[in-house]
């Protein structure tokens, strides 16, 4: 199998599902109202953290862009423990990465990976409500403004919906989802098909190699379906690959600097255990579970070689389709910021390294927090390396302090 035939056998088995789950996307971010969130999850104890588990569930938050929102949850009143369950949750799955999960893996992943993500949040949210006492703010929690309110008419309603699902999405996601495409195909077509035989016998090495390897590095809940699909293909247990599937989106380095310097240490810690405890415990599970094992080996090669092979001229389209998406949106926020760069003296302005900032969710709360600040008239915001130019007679320090209100580490360039 050459290079190109893989990707684009790959590419065009996740086409319709994305698509279909972008749709979905958009049609949460354009018809739910943000404060729907907030109320349902502002008590405490054991229900508001199953709810906000359920509520984070579907929605299609990476590990970074899933903190502002916690965040502003908790600033509307959420306890500790939803606010932990939902940053738990949420980045493990979404609408579109678990459709990509049936188009890929087939039903068994894709019903198990929601459910480990809902007992994960639960155990976590707990936790975090037996452990962490409730009360007073900390002082490095984000000033969070007020969420953006939803346009009125049918007509704004529905150019929303487009906009963030088939463009915003394209631009949060769309690099990582290509890069996880790559990797795959790199899989695919240099690894021996009997790869990993050699180390099935030690499937519990196995997963702890990938947590230690995937718990740090920043891979989005899609991203990581082609590569675990992959290495699956090559002999990987698939309780390996659901490892994979939800420790790699779950948390990064970044999200943890973040969780820890937002909600405290101890709950960093119980976030973060929480999260590898459950993605091996759930990896035992299917590795050990009499018969559980063959249920999910089983159900990849066929799904994933019938599309390969039997690709149709309906998911060639969604495959075209969704890469002219890719490539529309990423190129637009190059010269986006290409643009704004030339039509400003950027010598003249304040200018800042941000880290943590990974998502247009995270650009978008950078500056509503240095909006904020008196005499800031302007803001420059490259997301692609991760730079900040402010304009106005706003101190340094004061925009340095709205950017760790944010919940991100900046430095002065100046």
């Amino acid at each position: 199998m050459t290079y190109v035939h893989a990707f684009i056998s790959m590419l065009n088995a996740m086409a319709p599902y994305l698509l279909l789950g972008f749709l979905i996307a958009g049609v949460l971010r354009a018809f739910v109202p943000p404060a729907v969130y907030g109320r349902y999850l502002s008590g405490t104890g054991w229900r508001s953290v199953v709810t906000a588990a359920l509520v984070g569930i579907p929605l299609p938050l990476c590990s970074c862009g899933v903190l502002p929102t916690a965040v502003a949850l908790r600033r509307s009143g959420a306890s500790r423990a939803a606010c932990a369950s939902f940053l738990i949750a949420t980045p493990q799955t979404g609408v579109d990465s678990i459709a990509a999960t049936y188009g890929m893996m087939g039903l068994p992943f894709a019903i198990l990976r929601p459910v480990a993500a809902l007992v994960t949040a639960l155990c976590g949210g707990m936790a975090v409500g037996r452990y962490e006492k409730r009360g007073a703010l900390p002082s490095a929690d984000v000033e969070q403004t007020e969420p953006e309110p939803l346009p009125r008419g049918l007509k704004a309603k529905l150019w929303l919906m487009l906009r963030y699902g088939f463009f915003e999405m394209m631009q949060n996601i769309g690099k990582w989802l290509l890069l996880g495409l790559v990797i795959a195909t790199l899989i695919t077509v240099l690894l021996p098909d009997n790869f990993f035989t050699a180390f099935a016998r030690y499937p519990l090495l196995n997963m702890l190699i990938i947590v230690a390897v995937a718990v740090p590095m920043y891979v989005c809940a899609t991203g990581s379906i082609p590569i675990a699909a992959a290495l699956m293909l090559k002999g990987m247990s698939p309780g390996c690959a659901l490892v994979l599937l939800m420790a790699g989106p779950a948390a990064n380095l970044a999200s943890m600097m973040v969780v820890s310097r937002t909600f405290g240490k101890k709950t960093m810690l119980i976030y973060v255990a929480s999260i590898v405890l459950g993605a091996i415990g759930f990896g035992v599970i299917v590795d050990y579970w009499p018969g559980l094992r063959e249920v999910f080996t089983n159900a990849l090669p066929t799904h994933t070689m019938h599309h390969a092979m039997s690709t149709s001229w309906f998911t060639a389209a969604c495959g075209v389709l969704l890469l002219a998406l890719i490539v529309f949106a990423m190129a637009s926020k190059y010269f986006q910021s290409h643009k704004v760069k030339q039509q400003n003296n950027l010598t003249t302005m304040k200018s800042f390294k941000v880290d943590g900032m990974m998502c247009n969710h995270c650009r978008d709360n950078v500056k509503r927090s240095i909006m904020m600040v008196p005499g800031v008239t302007n803001i420059i915001v490259d997301l692609e390396h991760g730079m900040v130019w402010v304009d106005g007679d706003a101190s340094q320090q004061d925009v340095m302090e709205a950017i760790v209100r944010a919940g991100y580490t900046p430095y002065a360039m100046d």
